[in-house]
């Protein structure tokens, strides 16, 4: 099916201001992670999945403690997520998922990436009935037959699974992401995921080009330079 993924692998920061960013993005997703699910990661799989993320972008040590300790403190800030929708350059959709500690704050900052790139923000709903809220396990395998086996075994409900260049890629809902990473995982005990994220996949591709490509570029460096701003999806085609 080739299902149009984004892999935070590819795109690991440059430079020392670049990564400063994304460093500071992991430290408070796994702040907030610790808080509600636990700061132990063997009984909170998603800060555990989370901080082996982190470990593949580099991210030091130092600053997955740190989070984990002010976790633990109980105090500090009291983030909550928001997801913001619109239309992007070329009328692609956009999908922003952000952690504020200042709802307001943070819309008004999004807003402005729309407004200055002949964008438009939406209402709830207004996009994201076309994208699928999907987790995605990718692994190094051949035999998809023994993996959609084993998943099925745990009652997992798999939306896909495609084997391409000696990797093993599996889409299920998110809400079947524990499910689904722990039945691999006993099946495969020396299984290492190349990929372990929930994202937002489009339903369908828009292309663009011309001016909307570069207007696009500024849009998504725009959305990058909010502190808020953790993942931004969209289902654009160069």
């Amino acid at each position: 099916m080739g299902r149009a993924f984004q892999n935070r692998k590819e795109s690991i920061a440059k430079t020392a201001a670049a990564k400063s960013k994304v460093y500071s993005k992991y430290g408070r997703e796994i702040y907030v992670v610790a808080k509600q699910g636990g700061v132990e990661p063997d009984a909170n799989l998603q800060l555990r999945g989370l901080i082996d993320r982190a470990k593949k972008d580099q991210v030091p040590a130092h600053v997955i403690e740190k989070a984990i300790e002010k976790a633990k403190g109980g105090a500090g800030e009291d983030y909550a997520p928001a997801v913001y929708e619109g239309f992007g350059p070329g009328n692609c959709m956009i999908m922003v998922e952000c952690l504020t500690d200042n709802p307001a704050r943070t819309f008004g900052e999004v807003r402005n990436c729309f407004t200055k790139t002949k964008s438009k923000i939406g209402a709830p709903g207004s996009v994201s009935h076309m994208f699928d809220h999907c987790m995605i396990l990718a692994f190094t395998g051949t035999d998809e037959d023994a993996v959609l086996e084993a998943l099925m075994m745990a009652d997992v409900d798999v939306t896909d699974i495609e084997a391409e260049h000696g990797k093993i890629t599996v889409f299920a809902p998110h809400t079947e992401w524990h499910k689904a990473k722990a039945a691999l995982q006993q099946s495969f005990p020396e299984i290492e995921f190349d990929v372990d994220e929930v994202q937002y996949l489009p339903q369908v591709m828009t292309s663009i080009d011309g001016d909307d490509v570069a207007m696009m570029e500024k849009f998504l460096e725009m959305l990058d330079d909010c502190d808020d701003v953790q993942n931004v999806y969209h289902n654009c085609s160069p």
